[in-house]
């Protein structure tokens, strides 16, 4: 199955404000993103599997790739479409054995090494970053663009770019050569479907050149 990488969106509540993150992936969705992560790191299990349900639902009917971050059993209980998990998590290669060949499997990268690592252990894309410094991995140090084109040239495999990515530095970022852009503030942060076009608008920009 081919994805589209382009437009990587990632959930995170705490920038939601008053809007229900239903409503407001709907919204990202029916406004262009081409994948969504869901991302939750501070509520029981029962309650993101209760979330995934739902939003496993919505983005069948729409067809968008859904990946669940981290939880491997969440993602088999709601038949996601995929699991990304980061250097601190269950071994890549372990979580492809658990997955089997049919899901999709990301894995993060801020290193040449831990990428070709990760396309050697049955990672699909990478999530390369933190690019510039992100509020939602403040002790993750950046690794700019130099760092990504590093990763991007090390591997066969997608690469997603992740970090401090917004709609002012997101052309800065595509023209390394990335497969998309991963964004949490820059779709979710106020006007989503405003902020989900201008996004695209950049990313279609940048395939032309």
């Amino acid at each position: 199955m081919k994805i589209d990488y382009s437009l990587y969106a990632i959930t995170e509540r705490s920038y939601l404000g008053e809007k229900d993150l239903f409503e407001a992936v709907k919204e990202a969705i029916k406004a262009g993103i081409t994948v969504l992560q869901l991302r939750e790191k501070d509520i029981s299990g029962r309650e993101f599997y209760q979330q995934a349900l739902r939003l496993r639902e919505l983005t069948r009917a729409y067809g968008i790739p859904f990946i669940i971050n981290d939880r491997v059993d969440i993602a088999l209980a709601v038949d996601a479409d995929g699991v990304h998990v980061g250097q601190e998590d269950i071994p890549a290669a372990v979580v492809r054995k658990i997955l089997g060949p049919g899901k999709i499997l990301g894995v993060s990268a801020k290193t040449a090494e831990e990428a070709i690592k990760a396309e050697n252990d049955g990672a699909d894309y990478l999530g390369a970053g933190a690019v510039f410094p992100s509020p939602t991995k403040p002790s993750s140090e950046a690794i700019g663009l130099e760092g990504l084109k590093k990763i991007k040239s090390a591997v066969k495999i997608p690469v997603v770019a992740i970090g401090g990515i917004t709609k002012d530095n997101a052309k800065q970022v595509l023209s390394t050569g990335v497969d998309g852009i991963s964004c949490i503030s820059a779709v979710f942060c106020g006007n989503i479907t405003e902020n989900v076009r201008i996004l695209k608008k950049l990313v279609s920009e940048s395939r032309k050149t």
